[in-house]
């Protein structure tokens, strides 16, 4: 295994090094029979992202199947309540599916067609991914099977059924918390028995390398078209971007673009579930420390003699033990600042972005939005706050009600 810290101050475009770090941060942690379809797979990668024809299939499909490219929107009655910045919402949730995740996708899928694999896995937590992901494999006529932790199943079973109408097949994962992590532990599993035929779609910027590499750089559509949007309705860059963070797909695609922008302060928005306590919360970088964890190096909620916590977060997207690697490296550098909303805030930004522009968020982009309406007000009325909106909220209704003490009728 390649496990070598490589400490670097590289630029954004250099990064990953060839070894897959990101500074100290990110690495190939895998099981020897991995290593091999691992390095086919960056290999293959590398070569799909310079080939002229890979990069127009690919912008066709996010243009033609998945809706791009979404609207950066004002959200002009936000603003007047909240008093302070002007804020814009990057409207990933008007794409096919809900959220950001079929950027990821649609790359992924077309990536595993060119290397001749058929069989399609993923792992989901909020559903969106898996929703996605079975998607485009109903697209391609691919066969598709999505883990999900029971819990997961549970608070989001209109993606589970969304899943099942696209033909994916669903498995519930019932070990340790039954959440997203353990359905990591099983998709993983499912790979190693079946590299030959099949390709593991990981859903957000973590794993081994290839993988934090090459979700990002599906997801870096977000700051490409927010940058160039921006500069066209404000005549300059915003002074402040804000994303969720669980993974950090969303978070890393939005920011991408502006990371080498002094000027444009990034901010990353993690669970802060019940409380900053053992169990209570999936803020890594508030109660979390370094290790090793599903294939890379990172921040990781564990105890003292390195045994992975229990998580909590009102939002199944946001549910998870560790970062992405990109992340970690960004914050020891103090690039982008990473923050927490606790679930009372999310269900309350939840619920303000629905009643002033009619808009449904995800419970994972309410923390982000949680995060807004708590700065927008103390900044001047003339800067610039863009939240990116990653998903919609169709599929968290339930759930929020519930988590808000209401009762729907059946």
């Amino acid at each position: 295994m390649n496990n070598v810290p490589h400490d670097s101050a590289a630029p954004r475009h250099a990064l990953p090094d060839a070894t897959g770090h990101f500074g100290r941060f990110g690495g190939t942690y895998a099981p020897e029979t991995l290593m091999t379809p691992l390095a086919e797979l960056g290999a293959a990668y590398l070569a799909a992202r310079d080939d002229p024809a890979f990069r127009d299939g690919l912008a066709a499909l996010l243009r033609d199947f998945a809706g791009r490219p979404t609207l950066l929107y004002f959200a002009e009655r936000l603003t007047r309540h909240l008093g302070g910045a002007k804020i814009y919402l990057k409207r990933e949730d008007m794409l096919h599916t809900g959220a950001h995740k079929i950027n990821n996708a649609i790359g992924q899928v077309l990536l595993a067609r060119r290397m001749g694999k058929r069989r399609i896995i993923a792992e989901t937590g909020a559903g969106q991914h898996g929703t996605a992901t079975a998607a485009v494999c109903a697209r391609f006529g691919m066969e598709c099977v999505i883990y999900m932790g029971a819990t997961d199943m549970e608070r989001q079973a209109l993606n589970v059924y969304r899943m099942r109408l696209m033909g994916a097949e669903v498995r519930a994962v019932n070990a340790g918390q039954r959440t997203l992590k353990e359905a990591v532990n099983e998709a993983f599993r499912d790979w190693v028995s079946s590299v030959r035929t099949t390709h593991y779609v990981l859903g957000t910027a973590y794993g081994a390398h290839p993988f934090p590499m090459m979700v990002r750089d599906f997801q870096g559509v977000i700051s490409r078209e927010s940058r160039a949007q921006m500069l066209s309705a404000e005549g300059r860059l915003p002074d402040h971007v804000v994303a969720c963070v669980g993974g950090g797909s969303n978070a890393i695609g939005a920011f991408f673009e502006y990371l080498d922008e002094p000027g444009v302060a990034l901010t990353g928005v993690e669970a802060g579930g019940r409380a900053i306590v053992p169990g209570g919360h999936a803020a890594r970088f508030a109660g979390g420390k370094v290790g090793v964890l599903q294939g890379c190096k990172t921040y990781i909620l564990q105890d003292g003699e390195g045994q992975i916590e229990g998580t909590h977060s009102v939002s199944a997207g946001l549910d998870y033990a560790a970062v992405g690697p990109e992340h970690a490296y960004y914050h020891e550098r103090g690039r982008i600042v990473f923050a927490h909303a606790d679930d009372a805030a999310a269900l309350d930004a939840f619920q303000l972005l629905c009643r002033v522009e009619g808009i449904l968020p995800a419970l994972e982009s309410s923390h982000a939005l949680a995060h807004a309406v708590k700065i927008a007000p103390h900044m001047p009325p003339e800067k610039i706050l863009l939240v990116n909106l990653s998903g919609r909220g169709d599929k968290d209704v339930w759930h929020a009600a519930r988590a808000m003490g209401e009762l729907l009728p059946q």
